[in-house]
Formats: C-alpha cells, structure tokens, sequence
C-alpha cells in the first residue's frame, strides 16, 4: 500500500512539473525551463519513476540513478527525496550514503545555484538532499538495532529452552539411576528369597519370609523417600545417604542370601571425601553385588576398598557361577548408571571377565585434597 502510494505521488509530481516548477528551482540540467514538462518528456519519466518506486525497496541504488537522471531532463525532486531516503534506509550507513547524496546535491543544486545563487541553491539542496538521507540513516539504525535486539531475545529465549530442555534430560537420567540403584537391589533380594522359599519346599520358610517382608519394607521406605524428594515437600525426608561405612551392610545381606562374600576395606584417611564421593562407591558396590546375584549364581566374591595416595579403589571380583538366577529382569542399564556416576565425581571404572571365568568391576575415584 505504501509502495504503491509512493510510486503514484512520484508519477503525478514529475508528470505535472509540481513540486519543482522552473519559478522557483530553476530549470533543469538540460534547460528545459518550462513549468509543466512536455509530454513527451513528462509522460515516459513518470512512468518510469512510477515503476522504480513501486520497486524502490528491492533495488534503491537503481531508483536513486533514475530518480537523477531524470531531474537532468525534467523536475523530479519528489522522486530525488523519497529515492534518496529509501537508500539511506536500505544501507544505513555512512560511506555507501555520502556518495549517492554528493551525487544528488550536483544534479539538484546546479540548477538552482545558476537561477537563484548560493542563498537559494544551499538551503533547497540541504532540504532535498541531505535531510531525506539522514531521516533514512536514522530509521535505518534503529530498525537495525530494534531487529537486533529482537534476535538476541529470540536467542537468549532458545538458549534459555535449550537449557531447560537439557536440565530436564539429566534430572530424568538421575531420577532413572536413583530408581534403578534404590529398588532395583532390593527387588532382586526379594526374587531371589522367595526362590529360596520355593526351593525349600516349606524348610525354614517362615525364616526366609521374614527375610522377603523385612527386605520388601525397606524397598518400600525408600521408594517412600525418593517419591518425596522427587515431589519437592518441605517434610522430604532428610536420611544421609549410604556411603562407604554401608558396604558392610550389603555384604551381610548377600552372605544372607547364600554367597561367599568376604570385605576388606581400610579406614578412611581424614579429611573425609564428599558423600557424593561415597555415595557413588556405595552404588557401585550394590550394582556389583546385585549382578552377581543375577547372574553368577552367588558365587565367591571379594569386595576390597583400598586407599591410595590421593585416590580410593573400590573392586568387586566373582569366581564363576554354576547358574544364573532365574526370574530376574534384564534392564541393562545398572552399569551405564554406576559408569555415570563414577565419572561424574572425577573417576573411572572398568569391568570385564577374568581369567577363571569370573567377573571384575574396578572404580577408582580421587579422594580428599588430591581430587
């Protein structure tokens, strides 16, 4: 609607001589001197100025050139101006305007300088010249600046989701390893005692059913704490979590269930490491453990925490098993999730078969002021 406004008031303004009739600017470069231009000069410049400002935003320099060429043969000031602005807001800037605007005080002001003089011809060229190209430079700019500052919010705006969508896929990480390591052992406790209980054929079963309710309890009170925590109450329970101390703990549960597991472990040199630290020993311990309930028939085990200068080395090595457990699910993701949270705390850990055909799993983690 714009454009086509513009390229109508150009097309009647040169037609007509208006707005720069010979009576007041002068005659033109070529001496045409009369106040409506002939036809047969104003018709075709009109309908040519009409077309290039009906394009002027795609090609400016070449409504500028026109617009010039024009005013040598016949008065077209309006044209100069809106031209002239339109570059100025295309470019918006300062070494591709001056040219175009020098060029433009020549064609506009010589006229006028031989008719009127210098009083006439500085004021009129200013005013037709100089003032539409700083108009454009000044819209330009902010156009520019108002285009940049909405990019940046609509970058920032992506980052921000980018960031939000990252946090939400390592919270579900962590809240995938949290369920797996928190109920994951104690379900496999529970399949393997009531197993036992079936293998019994009623021998001790009241003893083992003791073991799957007290078992089955403690995967409820802690599946209790998770769902709190992950719920963000202010009663969230506050229980520390294991660490290095419990490991005992998980060995006497699996000497319950049958397997020969045997722990050494020196004592902790002070200061103590981070419970971080601890915690992600303790799950890799329980995974180890867990597996080799799952799948090495509860075969002799070893468990040693060593100390070193700067660092702590957890092992967990089996002897072969006869037959793996029977019922239990295969996830898969046990050691990508202890792996994950030994590397999160600046460790490594490895595992593979041994030689005897057993199964090894080493973490080894900075410790105290080496970390």
């Amino acid at each position: 609607m714009i454009d086509a406004a513009a390229a109508l008031l150009v097309a009647v303004f040169t037609a007509t001589g208006s707005f720069g009739s010979s009576d007041f600017f002068g005659p033109s470069l070529a001496g045409l001197d009369a106040d409506v231009p002939p036809p047969a000069f104003g018709l075709p410049a009109a309908a040519l100025l009409a077309v290039l400002a009906w394009r002027r935003r795609a090609r400016p320099a070449v409504f500028v050139a026109g617009a010039l060429a024009v005013n040598a043969v016949v008065s077209a000031h309006l044209a100069i101006m809106v031209a002239l602005y339109t570059y100025a807001v295309r470019h918006s800037a300062w070494p591709r305007v001056v040219p175009v605007v020098v060029a433009a005080l020549v064609v506009v002001g010589i006229p006028i300088w031989r008719f009127a003089g210098a009083d006439g011809a500085l004021p009129v060229s200013v005013a037709f010249c100089v003032a539409p190209a700083l108009f454009g430079l000044y819209v330009g700019t902010r156009r520019e600046l108002v285009e940049r500052i909405r990019e940046r919010a609509e970058r920032v705006e992506r980052e921000q989701e980018q960031r939000i969508a990252r946090a939400r896929g390592e919270e579900r990480a962590q809240i995938a390893r949290d369920m797996h390591d928190v109920i994951t052992h104690r379900v496999a406790v529970i399949v393997l005692h009531a197993t036992a209980l079936e293998a019994t054929r009623g021998e001790d079963a009241a003893r083992i059913a003791e073991r799957i309710g007290a078992t089955g309890r403690e995967a409820l009170a802690e599946l209790r704490s998770l769902v709190a925590v992950l719920r963000g109450g202010d009663d969230a329970p506050l229980v520390p979590q294991p660490g290095l101390a419990d490991i005992g703990a998980l060995v006497e549960e699996s000497r319950r269930l049958g397997a020969e597991v045997t722990l050494a472990m020196d004592d902790p040199p002070e200061p103590r490491a981070p419970m971080l630290v601890e915690h992600a020993l303790y799950r890799v311990a329980q995974e180890a453990l867990t597996n080799v309930h799952k799948h090495a028939d509860a075969a002799a085990t070893a468990v040693e925490v060593r100390f070193r200068s700067g660092a702590v080395r957890l092992s967990v090595v089996n002897g072969p098993g006869r037959h793996p457990a029977r019922g239990l699910p295969e996830g898969g993701h046990g050691m990508l999730g202890i792996a994950e949270r030994v590397r999160l705390v600046g460790g490594c850990l490895t595992a593979g078969p041994t030689a005897d055909g057993g199964f090894a799993l080493v973490a080894e983690v900075p410790w105290g002021a080496g970390r």
